[in-house]
């Protein structure tokens, strides 16, 4: 308790530097936590373009297909798994689709595609096509409705009602068939990938156009908890993954893209080493000013037997009393500027990252590890950073400490 009082009064002895001192530290933290914040939105962002735009935060297809395409290979009796994922309390929604590349024409004009076959009441739970749509209307069971990207559109020069003519060869015999479509809607996801080559006509047409009866190449699934598609050892993945039947989460179905998510995960260890290792600076040179401040004292007090190791726990207990008032600080102050960020964003212009487009505001995540671990750590650090000065004070000389003199 001693000690305790003597740190407390010590540390105010010269209140404007422990002031400075208690900012610099708050600051790095609030930064750290804002640093923190943004990769977790930016990160939400680019995972839901991923998954909640079209992907699916999960698919089941028949092995192989995903590699090329290969419009033969298709899952053959899809209704049980249909009904399994119906049946799971975890999937929000589930998409069935028939995906094949083909040749969409206009009288104007030519140009390759992918030509997607949705069910449009069930794609409303998986993706955000009838959201993308900016004219014209989202699908609505009709025979000939086409649904095309707004590049697309001004490269075949149609426009809502116009006629678009699709071929593609057909599964299994590779004949060549053709249908007649009018465009009902026009849409943009924002990467060129998609808006310059995707098409989607209803799933009826597209498996009577292709012939293939009732069969599907592709279910893209959506969960209600976002962290099941993360886990690779989720029982329903588990189920479907039978025989030829592939069932897998975004972070296998896009490895890349998960690897460079885990990236990002270190811009934040980056910069809090970057700021820790500033703020440590500021702190060995506010304790080392305390300590030259008070050297006769501490001169006197070896005089008279205090051992070295109550001086170091005397300057340790400064440290993390300074410690404990900055990060009461930074606390309130980032979880206020978090949580303002979270709801207003932050300005981030319009750049595309890994294939998606983010626009306008990226809004910062508040988590709860933000307010425990990172002040944990700089109270830590700042311990770390006084103990050199500590170590110091603890050999002063008495002699030379009387004269004042370093």
């Amino acid at each position: 308790m001693l000690i305790l009082k003597l740190a407390f009064r010590n540390l105010f002895r010269n209140t404007r530097r422990t002031l400075l001192t208690c900012i610099l530290v708050s600051s790095s933290l609030v930064a750290l936590i804002l640093v923190d914040g943004l990769v977790l939105g930016a990160t939400d962002i680019m995972i839901g373009g991923i998954t909640h735009t079209l992907e699916g935060e999960a698919q089941v297809y028949r092995s192989g297909f995903r590699d090329n395409l290969e419009a033969d290979l298709y899952i053959e009796n899809p209704e049980p798994i249909m009904a399994t994922l119906a049946a799971d309390a975890g999937v929000m929604g589930y998409a069935p689709r028939v995906l094949v590349g083909g040749m969409v024409a206009s009288s104007y004009n030519t140009t390759g595609g992918l030509i997607y076959g949705v069910d449009y009441r069930q794609e409303e739970n998986v993706s955000l096509i009838r959201e993308a749509i900016i004219e014209g209307s989202y699908l609505t069971g009709g025979d000939r409705e086409i649904l095309i990207g707004k590049p697309m559109a001004e490269l075949l020069e149609v426009e809502i009602g116009d006629r678009i003519i699709l071929t593609a060869a057909t599964v299994n015999t590779n004949d060549i068939a053709q249908e007649l479509f009018r465009v009902s809607g026009v849409f943009e996801f924002g990467p060129d990938e998609m808006d310059e080559t995707y098409v989607f006509i209803n799933l009826p047409k597209a498996q009577g156009f292709l012939g293939m009866e009732n069969h599907l190449h592709q279910i893209a699934i959506r969960f209600h908890d976002r962290e099941d598609s993360r886990n690779r050892q989720l029982p329903l993945l588990q189920s479907l993954n039978q025989g030829n039947i592939e069932a897998l989460g975004w972070l296998d179905l896009q490895p890349a893209f998960g690897a460079m998510i885990d990236m990002t995960n270190y811009s934040t260890a980056i910069v809090g080493a970057i700021l820790f290792l500033l703020t440590s600076l500021g702190v060995i040179n506010s304790m080392f000013m305390a300590i030259y401040e008070r050297i006769y004292e501490f001169g006197v007090a070896k005089a008279i037997g205090t051992r070295p190791g109550q001086i170091i726990s005397l300057v340790l207990v400064e440290a993390l009393l300074l410690a404990l008032l900055s990060c009461a600080a930074g606390i309130v102050i980032g979880y206020l500027a978090n949580h303002y960020f979270s709801i207003h964003g932050v300005p981030m212009g319009e750049f595309e990252a890994a294939g998606v487009a983010i626009r306008g505001n990226v809004e910062t995540r508040v988590a709860l590890y933000q307010y425990i671990n990172f002040p944990f750590y700089v109270t830590l650090l700042t311990l770390v950073a006084a103990l050199y000065p500590a170590w110091f004070a603890s050999r002063i000389v008495p002699t030379q400490a009387l004269q004042r003199a370093l």
